[in-house]
């Protein structure tokens, strides 16, 4: 008889975790041979002069299958062993995408979370990424996704965060709001015209609480792409096609 062990690992392959690659200095891995190499060169070109200048290392792992493994946990563990970002910032981003699970996810570093946030990383998957996907264009799908990346952390990415509304649901959201403007204003108007006029006499002060965020990123010392930082805490988004 087989061993209880051994019959366990038989009955539960999915505990098998996929092997992370080596990094190998590249910054564009892709082991599922969709893009075309030029592709390959102009992001890995286009990667590096980006690190250069601003010390955010982004890296690229495509892949066939996830071999029964978590997209989550699968990302997280090759952006901590490529230690993706630089010593201090962990200013990194993965942009991992599983070819025949029609699965991908933006997995980012703690320095960069405040401005490639999981709202935004979402919508660069399903705007900018997931259209090409579906036309089958994984060339153009992933030059979109990592201009969409560099734009959030820029801060000059824009683009639709909710979801469509249909015509019906468009007209009820109006009506909501249009009503309860109405009785917003029924009542101040009600407050103003009381007997005593006392409410009003003092001047209420509102105050609106914006948020501004800008980041300057000094630029790299080194060119050679070996990956320094390694901190990431679950941050980014996951998606499909």
């Amino acid at each position: 008889m087989l061993p209880t062990a051994f019959c366990l690992l038989l009955t539960f392959p999915s505990l098998a975790q996929k092997t992370v690659p080596e990094l190998w200095g590249q910054r564009v891995h892709d082991d599922a041979h969709v893009l075309k190499s030029q592709t390959v060169d102009q992001l890995e070109k286009e990667l590096k002069a980006y690190e250069d200048s601003t010390s955010n290392q982004i890296a690229i792992l495509i892949v066939p299958s996830l071999d029964g493994d978590v997209l989550e946990e699968y990302s997280l563990r090759v952006a901590e062993k490529w230690k993706l970002g630089t010593k201090g910032k962990d200013n990194g981003a993965l942009l991992l995408i599983v070819v025949d699970d029609h699965k991908m996810r933006i997995e980012v570093g703690h320095g960069l979370e405040g401005v490639l946030t999981d709202a935004q990383s979402n919508r660069i998957i399903r705007n900018e990424i997931a259209p090409e996907f579906r036309r089958n264009d994984y060339d153009a799908g992933v030059k979109a996704g990592i201009n969409g990346i560099v734009k959030a952390i820029a801060g000059e990415y824009k683009a639709d965060g909710s979801p469509g509304l249909s015509s019906d649901n468009t007209i009820s959201l109006v009506a909501f709001i249009l009503v309860f403007v109405s009785i917003i204003g029924y009542a101040f108007y009600k407050e103003i015209r009381s007997p005593s006029g006392k409410s009003l006499k003092g001047s209420r002060a509102r105050s609106g609480v914006g948020r501004s965020a800008s980041s300057s990123w000094a630029s790299s010392s080194g060119s050679s792409f070996s990956g320094g930082g390694g901190s990431f805490g679950g941050g980014g988004s996951s998606g499909g096609w």
